[in-house]
């Protein structure tokens, strides 16, 4: 047989071939009982209403969904107190922040995130033919001050997850609104609140503020998270009407499946299941970061669902060390080498049961 050369095949665009594809959390491990903590994923599932609803959405498979996603639109205005004209959704918020690169990068340009900052973020900035720039963090958490540095005449996006997967950590709302004002007015400054639901601290505030009151800010949001819907793929933003427009412009038409619609809607509107898994997490996240530190592990403050475990060095202790040893047990945790951080593990907040399990592990494993 003959080899075909490159040159006599289709080739993508320059730099696509340069992206490192994104590789989620292992999902288990054989012959046993399996903790799965490496996705962020809640504890105690989807609201038992949104669950109903996905149910009742599946006797209207044949049909295609809204595609102005109206009445998850309502659901979510309803929530917050927005306009439903400045919602957009989504296959997952993971959907909108490509759209939004798609829509405002291109050749030439630039777009900055942090550190430690989402993956997905210089994946949708190389997609599009600009170049991602770096800021330095300061202690795992976002620098305001390196991210205006970073700032030139081709800044054109700048991602800031707040809170920050996979650190945890956020800043405050007063220095979300010095960020947004070291920016030109022609820099667009997408805040992405993943994790909003869990914090409810004073200075905090995600995002939708900043929305209401400028031209060029977007907030995007989940249902992954505390809703219990990742499988679904669904998410939203909250965007100025021109914002809106563009990304109306270039989504499928029908982007988001019925049964999706359905159970967020529901889930957005049961306030109850929410507070749950809050107060759970609430629990166990102390819980979690008071016995690691008792073992003698570094834990990076969280307002997440989630921590950031830093390991010695040693090779017989170190994190790859303790991440084969966790996942002999059945317990699996989140490797995170690429994000740079080599010496952590981050690990989800789970059930009562899986937590324990956890602490007891490492307690045997740093023997």
């Amino acid at each position: 047989m003959t080899s075909v050369s490159a040159a006599a095949r289709p080739m993508p665009k320059p730099g696509i071939l340069d992206i490192a594809p994104y590789v989620p959390g292992k999902a288990g491990a054989k012959g046993q009982k399996v903790y799965k903590l490496s996705a962020n994923e809640t504890p105690l599932g989807a609201s038992p209403k949104a669950i109903e609803a996905y149910r009742q959405a599946a006797d209207a498979l044949e049909f295609y969904p809204d595609g102005s996603a109206h009445e998850l639109r309502e659901a979510i205005a309803t929530r917050y107190g927005l306009k439903t004209d400045n919602i957009v959704c989504g296959a997952g918020s993971d959907e909108l922040l490509q759209l939004l690169a798609h829509a405002y990068l291109g050749p030439g340009d630039e777009a900055i995130y942090s550190q430690h900052g989402f993956l997905v973020y210089p994946i949708a900035i190389a997609a599009n033919g600009a170049k991602a720039v770096v800021a330095k963090e300061s202690d795992y958490r976002t620098d305001v001050d390196q991210m205006l540095a970073c700032v030139t005449a081709k800044t054109r996006m700048v991602f800031l997850a707040n809170p920050n997967n996979p650190t945890g950590t956020y800043i405050p709302v007063a220095e979300v609104k010095r960020l947004h004002a070291g920016l030109p007015k022609t820099c667009l400054l997408v805040l992405d609140a993943a994790y909003a639901e869990y914090v409810r601290r004073n200075d905090y505030e995600s995002g939708i503020e900043l929305v209401a009151t400028s031209d060029n800010v977007v907030m995007t949001r989940t249902f992954s998270k505390i809703y219990g819907l990742a499988s679904l793929r669904l998410g939203w933003a909250y965007c100025p009407a021109h914002i809106a427009d563009v990304l109306n412009r270039i989504r499928g038409p029908f982007n988001v499946g019925s049964p999706a619609l359905a159970a967020g809607a529901a889930a957005i509107a049961d306030k109850a299941h929410v507070e749950r898994a809050f107060a759970h997490n609430s629990e166990w996240l102390a819980w979690l970061t008071a016995e690691l530190e008792k073992l003698g592990l570094t834990v990076t403050p969280s307002v997440g669902n989630f921590l950031l475990i830093h390991f010695p060095t040693a090779p017989e202790r170190n994190a790859a060390a303790a991440d084969a040893f966790l996942t002999g047990r059945g317990i699996i945790l989140r490797r995170m080498d690429g994000y740079g951080l080599p010496a952590t593990l981050r690990m989800s907040v789970g059930s009562e049961e899986a937590n324990r399990a956890v602490i007891a592990a490492l307690r045997e494993f740093l023997k």
